[in-house]
């Protein structure tokens, strides 16, 4: 077990300007961004995902990013790789003798590293998986929170993620746990935005995608094999553009309905954050109508 590693955490709902004063912030610092974006980390899915590659140059200077591009699209990428892969990031930069800022939205991925949840491969137990043919989503729903709390709604709301999430519960319980865990000195700024301003900055940050090619990019992972139940799986942007191209939406029916689907996003997102105040984890509020340099002040100042 690693101690006192330095990490400064940037989260908040999408559409908040986190990467934009992460990158600034890095970029101030010295430091290296590690991506906590459960969708970024697919290849060739880059508009639909936000990642905005060209917000880490500031002032000519490229800065550093991880864990964005790193596994194809058509891949279901999990918590535990992040965790494995997080790992090994911050421990390059470190090497680099900089700073490490963790920034995204993903909640679960963000705790997942400061409270150093096992990080274990577990294997397919089709003895166990028959087991549950015969049990309901209800049943199997039960059995999981005897071991931990739901607080991850896609573990319940999809069959194979439930089963999938026990499966992973039931091998922990009876194995001891030889993974290699790291914990850090953690700083946790989250970007505090007024409901209302958030809501203008999805609608308008869709707007602006589906204008620069969101369906193509779409459109062209479908053309290259992916399925469009693959496609699905990632949801928002991905899924309600699929239906779209597959005839089940008309284009304006699409657009009102991710955007909404996104609304809905950011409020969960929101309330994860939220549950992890109460839970502990202490967060100094930055308030979204600063200026990028009274923001960049503030955490500065908490940083000392």
């Amino acid at each position: 077990m690693q101690t006192n590693n330095p990490l400064i955490c940037i989260v908040g709902p999408t559409a908040c300007g986190k990467t934009h004063l992460a990158v600034h912030l890095a970029y101030l610092l010295n430091a290296e961004i590690i991506s906590a974006d459960s969708r970024q980390v697919y290849k060739h899915m880059d508009i639909g995902t936000g990642k905005d590659l060209n917000e880490y140059i500031v002032n000519g200077t490229a800065v550093a990013y991880h864990l964005i591009d790193i596994v194809e699209a058509g891949y279901q990428y999990n918590v535990f790789e992040y965790q494995r892969d997080f790992y090994k990031a911050y421990k390059k930069i470190s090497a680099n003798n900089h700073l490490a800022i963790c920034c995204g939205g993903s909640g679960m991925y963000v705790e997942a590293i400061l409270k150093a949840y096992r990080l274990e491969k577990v294997p397919v137990d089709n003895e166990f998986r028959k087991q549950c043919i015969h049990k309901s989503d209800e049943e199997l729903a039960e059995e999981l929170a005897q071991y931990r709390a739901l607080h991850n709604v896609s573990d319940t709301s999809d069959r194979n993620r439930l089963i999938r999430a026990l499966e992973i519960e039931t091998y922990y319980s009876s194995h001891s746990d030889a993974s290699e865990h790291i914990t850090y000195d953690y700083k946790i700024f989250y970007v505090d935005i007024e409901r209302e301003r958030l809501r203008a900055n999805i609608a308008k940050r869709l707007e602006e995608r589906l204008q620069n090619g969101m369906v193509d990019e779409v459109d062209r992972l479908l053309s290259q094999g992916i399925s469009a139940e693959n496609l699905k799986y990632y949801g928002l942007e991905y899924k309600y553009i699929t239906l779209y191209l597959n005839h089940e939406l008309s284009y304006t029916a699409m657009k009102n309905q991710l955007c909404i689907a996104i609304g809905q996003f950011a409020k969960r997102q929101q309330t994860w954050f939220n549950r992890m105040r109460r839970s502990g984890f202490e967060m100094v509020m930055v308030p979204y109508e600063l200026t990028l340099q009274e923001k960049i002040n503030l955490i500065i100042s908490h940083l000392r």
